[in-house]
């Protein structure tokens, strides 16, 4: 079980073998590596390398700059591939097409969300993050023409292959995106705006196309995606900077823990306040720990000025060749498939595919539920009904990104300065309660048709906080656990997710058709305990896990 609180110096530098255990607080203020300017005691995870064009290197707002604009791109896809909630009652009339077509065009989204990751990710490794990106853009832009001409039901069929294949990277590759250009304690709060912004596309999008069906016709729905893709795609062009460096282990890292080890190993003997005056004069310890000190100060503060920066139209090239990964495209498309045995990977691709599960749940039933007896909503009511869950979402946010950061830290000053990943998960508590609660007044609320306010605003807003909050933690705990396999981590883990996704979405009609919605509520509602749950088991026995695949972790990392 992951402990806290005092430990041996000799158990500390055993288990800097482990996967995910880092130094992460100078607790006594005594080791000289680059921390945290804010915090002065934060170590950064990784230390920035001395190549000046290091994404670690930028500027704070310069970093926010990158950061927002790929969140509003973000934002956009996400909107463009879960908008047509509302659209279900109509097309069902004008495309001649039933529920279960209609969630057949719902799970191929989810499947090519997965598939897209596979091939996107390692494409972004070798031939740059802005490529695939702009990519992207382009056929999120030919899938909205096509949709906005749809006159079938496998016509929007294509059009969800390609927006599923188009908003992949919104599932993976922003994420390394951030992990590029922020350190290990910033990541979550940074990844929970990602999370967040799933949602918030997710949730908005269906309040748009409500109004936007009733006002007009669907097909301007469709009309204004292609209108916003094709502004952000220009604003991309000029703007957006990739972020692609391959950062390898170099003498800094070695010489880092080489420092922590010598000073740890000196003081469990006591320090130079317990030995006689003779034998710390004759072994000079001190000394020796100061040369490491400074070694390591000259090395990390300093910058190789016999490598340029790069020019602004350097920085905005198509491909990326100079800091991309070396290795072949085939390895990186099939290595994330060999951390099938790492615990945490998987533990954290069910709990956020468990949260797809609540996502296309309100997606595929909210127009049942809410356009017939007793709501009798409009297409654009029905649409509104989201912003119980969007609300939910943005307190899930702040709750999985600064809080569970905050917790984080506090934590590893309680154990000794040493972060374990399975510190967050005891965040997890609260989403798991939230997540059943919510269900329970989604489905049971609607059941015996209470007042909307009950499944829409208690419901929905218990679901949204869960999903926002447990995603972050799950992916954050993932990358941490096993840091130089992030991007691999992050693929498979979406893979599964959106796997979990997709045959959800084929199964919730037949299963509400066969049990019904009272004993189908129940049933969530006990999966999602027993699922989201299980991170007591990842508390007891995560870092056994860790220690226990570290030598997998460690030669598939050298691969």
């Amino acid at each position: 079980m992951t402990e806290l609180g005092p430990r041996s110096e000799e158990n500390s530098i055993d288990e800097k073998n482990i996967p995910g255990t880092v130094h992460l607080v100078d607790v006594e203020g005594c080791l000289d590596v680059k921390k945290d300017k804010n915090s002065g005691n934060i170590i950064l995870q990784p230390q920035p390398s001395s190549n000046p064009n290091d994404p670690l290197r930028w500027s704070k707002s310069k970093k926010r700059q990158q950061f927002w604009l790929l969140w509003i791109w973000s934002f956009i896809l996400a909107v463009a591939v879960n908008f047509w909630g509302p659209l279900f009652g109509v097309w069902v009339v004008e495309l001649n097409c039933n529920l279960t077509e209609l969630n057949i065009f719902a799970a191929i989204l989810f499947l090519f969300l997965g598939i897209g990751c596979v091939f996107l990710q390692p494409t972004a490794m070798k031939l740059g993050r802005r490529f695939v990106y702009l990519t992207c853009t382009i056929i999120m832009i030919v899938a909205n023409i096509i949709g906005s001409q749809a006159k079938s039901i496998q016509v929007l069929y294509i059009t969800n292959i390609l927006a599923g294949f188009a908003g992949a990277p919104i599932d993976s590759l922003v994420e390394i995106s951030t992990t590029d250009v922020f350190f290990q304690h910033e990541r979550a709060e940074y990844l929970s705006w990602f999370i967040f912004v799933l949602y918030a596309g997710s949730d908005l999008g269906p309040v748009a196309s409500g109004f936007i069906v009733e006002a007009m016709n669907w097909r301007w729905c469709y009309y204004f995606l292609i209108i916003f893709s094709s502004v952000l795609f220009i604003i991309q062009i000029f703007f957006m900077e990739d972020t692609t460096f391959e950062r390898l282990d170099n003498d800094l890292e070695t010489d880092i823990l080489s420092q922590i080890k010598s000073r740890e190993t000196f003081l469990s003997r006591g320090g130079l306040a317990e030995m006689p005056a003779e034998v710390s004069s004759k072994h000079n310890y001190l000394p020796f720990i100061q040369d490491v000190s400074a070694s390591i100060k000259d090395y990390s503060d300093s910058i190789d000025h016999y490598i340029p920066l790069r020019t602004y139209w350097q920085r905005i090239k198509l491909f990326e060749l100079e800091y991309n990964d070396s290795r072949p495209w085939i390895i990186i498309f099939y290595k994330p498939f060999f951390l099938i045995s790492f615990p945490a990977i998987i533990w954290s691709g069910i709990i956020y595919g468990c949260q797809m599960m609540w996502l296309s749940l309100l997606g595929t039933t909210q127009s049942q539920i809410y356009s017939s007896f007793p709501y009798n909503f409009s297409a654009s009511s029905v649409g509104l009904t989201n912003l119980g869950a969007f609300v939910g979402s943005i307190a899930g946010m702040f709750y999985g990104g600064k809080f569970v950061d905050y917790v984080t830290i506090r934590l590893a000053l309680k154990n000794n300065g040493i972060l374990e990943p399975e510190f967050r998960l005891w965040t997890m508590a609260l989403p798991t309660i939230f997540n059943a609660a919510g269900l329970l007044a989604y489905g049971l609320g609607s059941y015996y048709q209470a007042h909307w306010t009950i499944s829409v605003i208690l419901g929905q807003g218990l679901i949204g906080f869960a999903m926002s909050s447990s995603g972050a933690i799950c992916m954050t705990y993932s990358i941490d656990s096993y840091p130089k396999l992030a991007s691999e981590s992050l693929v498979l883990m979406l893979f599964i997710r959106n796997c979990i996704g997709c045959g959800f979405t084929f199964a919730i009609q037949p299963w509400l058709d066969r049990c019904g919605l009272s004993l189908t509520t129940w049933l969530m509602f006990i999966l999602s305990l027993v699922v989201n749950g299980s991170f007591i088991i990842m508390i007891k026995w995560g870092k056994d896990f860790r220690r226990l695949t570290s030598d997998r972790y460690y030669g598939y990392s050298r691969q």
